[in-house]
């Protein structure tokens, strides 16, 4: 008797589910249809909806998300004002300025 009262509701889930997606098509008909009257209405040319995809995009995000920003203007004055390199706007220390390190002798072999 279980079993028969799981398929009478998954049934009827179908059944909703298949009535929500015709509402939703009759919705599109109708924002259509009511879009092309206006267009005739006005006399413009019907333009179609399109969605314009570029395969391209998606892999040239990813491809050059890797890569680091180049230095902008203002990135360009701060480290010229630091005294910093331009091209490479970090300033590496000399070794003599580690304080938390402490020099090892080297083992012998």
């Amino acid at each position: 008797m279980l079993n028969f009262l799981l398929r009478v509701l998954m049934f009827m889930v179908g059944l909703v589910f298949a009535a929500s997606l015709a509402v939703a098509v009759l919705v599109l008909v109708v924002v259509w249809s009511v879009r092309n009257a206006w267009f005739r209405i006005t006399g413009r040319p019907t333009s179609p909806w399109v969605m314009r995809f570029d395969p391209r995009g998606g892999f040239e995000r990813f491809r050059t998300a890797g890569r680091p920003a180049a230095p902008g203007a203002s990135d360009i004055v701060a480290a010229r004002a630091r005294g910093e390199a331009v091209d490479a706007p970090v300033r590496f220390d000399d070794a003599g300025d580690v304080s938390d390190a402490k020099v090892k002798p080297a083992r012998p072999e």
